[in-house]
């Protein structure tokens, strides 16, 4: 009898193994892994993005959907590389840089990258402060220190898994706002679907597209979406196991970067349907608010300036995390907001953005300034991501095959083209 019962435990610790070691893509099971991309995705549907998919829509129509198609592709390439290196170092981007790179290198990169996501702060910060001010007639100022107080209190006091439902909770709405909206107005499908897939530059366009592709890829989401997945330790697990959390990861990757392409196809959807239809052209976000009352009703208008102040605290909690983690990384040490040096990291993002908004004094002058240094960072970052995630000293098998890093280093060349160019663009 003792023999039998050994056996069996035998035969059930091999099946628990083979179940173990076998990617099984069931949908609870990639339930368990979404999360991560989600807190990129913010990023992609930023206020930043807001303003260049209304003007994109209200200016041209349906003709420019085909931006978000080319930079939904584009994110989905770099973030899942970025992941990648998460998955298979246990190292965020920061992390990795300062361990396989001369230290002065690493450092100078890496302070560069706190700087952008200060700038990016400032655009987030200023995003959620002018919903408020769409809501309730407040200063931006005062506006931009409620959305601060706000995101530091997210930070300070919820760990990982609290922050991504939030995020997740936050997406959630915004999706549900943009379906509300898009209900209200009649969509040209047919004329939708030939701008998804047909690239064109109307008369005079060029600037936007510029923004929207340019803007898109944001250095502090490669760094953050790194942090986020090495935190989960997943290159402690045997082999086997590796493969299936990098099979899971480009799921969420890929689920996630399809929610903001269908919200940022929203924005443009809308501004086509009720801006451009109207010959209503549209230049900043509160014009847009003030428009959609008349046009929808006052409940477009709120649903508008909601979803955008949920956009601007979501996005200012990822710069946040994000600017920690570069931070941290410096000290050769992983986010965590129990530590100094992430805690000093997140401090010196958003306090920093948020002074740009109180004292450069123009709002605009301030968004520009932010952009500028985005396109002057975002080569430093993607050329240090693809130089560590080809390396096999790095990575061990799991580094780019040399196929891979054409493709990245194809998507890297027309993002860095499109962020010189949006960067002469904006200093002329």
């Amino acid at each position: 009898m003792r023999g039998l019962h050994q056996m069996w435990g035998a035969l059930t610790d091999m099946v628990r193994f083979r179940d173990h070691a076998r990617p099984r893509l069931t949908a609870l099971e990639i339930f368990k892994y979404i999360g991560p991309g989600l807190l990129v995705t913010v990023g992609f549907i930023d206020p930043g993005n807001w303003a260049s998919n209304v003007a994109a829509g209200a200016d041209y129509g349906y003709a420019l959907l085909w931006m978000v198609t080319l930079s939904t592709v584009m994110l989905i390439i770099l973030q899942h590389n970025a992941a990648h290196l998460g998955i298979a170092t246990g190292l965020c981007l920061s992390e990795a840089a300062m361990r396989h790179l001369p230290r002065g290198v690493a450092v100078t990169a890496l302070a560069t990258a706190v700087g952008a996501s200060v700038s990016t702060a400032l655009a987030e910060l200023l995003g959620g402060a002018i919903a408020l001010r769409m809501l309730f007639g407040l200063p931006l100022a005062a506006g931009t220190l409620l959305v601060l107080a706000v995101v530091l209190w997210m930070l300070f006091s919820k760990s990982y898994r609290h922050l991504e439902r939030y995020i997740i909770g936050f997406v959630s709405l915004i999706g549900m706002s943009f379906v509300f909206e898009l209900s209200l107005v009649h969509i040209d499908w047919g004329a939708a679907a030939l701008g998804w897939v047909r690239p064109s530059l109307p008369e005079g366009s060029l600037p936007v597209v510029m923004s929207v592709l340019g803007a898109v890829v944001m250095p502090h989401n490669l760094f953050l979406h790194s942090e986020v997945i090495q935190s989960r330790q997943w290159n402690l697990d045997e082999p086997a196991m590796i493969r299936r959390q990098l099979k899971y990861e480009y799921l969420d990757t890929l689920f996630s970067m399809m929610v903001g392409f269908c919200i940022n196809s929203s924005m443009i959807l809308l501004a086509a349907a009720a801006f451009f239809s109207h010959g209503l052209p549209v230049s900043e976000l509160e014009q847009a608010r003030s428009l959609l009352d008349p046009l929808l009703g006052p409940a477009a208008g709120v649903v508008f300036a909601v979803s955008l102040l949920l956009a601007g605290l979501a996005s200012s909690v990822t710069a946040g995390m994000a600017g920690g983690s570069i931070f941290a990384g410096i000290f050769s040490e992983p986010y965590d907001i129990r530590d100094s040096h992430s805690r000093m990291g997140v401090l010196i993002t958003l306090a920093g953005g948020a002074a740009a908004v109180l004292f450069v004094g123009d709002p605009l002058k301030g968004l520009i300034w932010s952009q500028i240094v985005l396109s002057i960072q975002l080569p430093i970052t993607i050329i240090l991501q693809i130089s560590l995630t080809s390396r096999r000293s790095v990575m061990g098998p799991y580094a780019n095959r040399p196929f891979t890093t054409v493709i990245l280093g194809i998507v890297a060349l027309v993002v860095i083209a499109l962020n010189i160019m949006l960067l002469i663009s904006t200093l002329s």
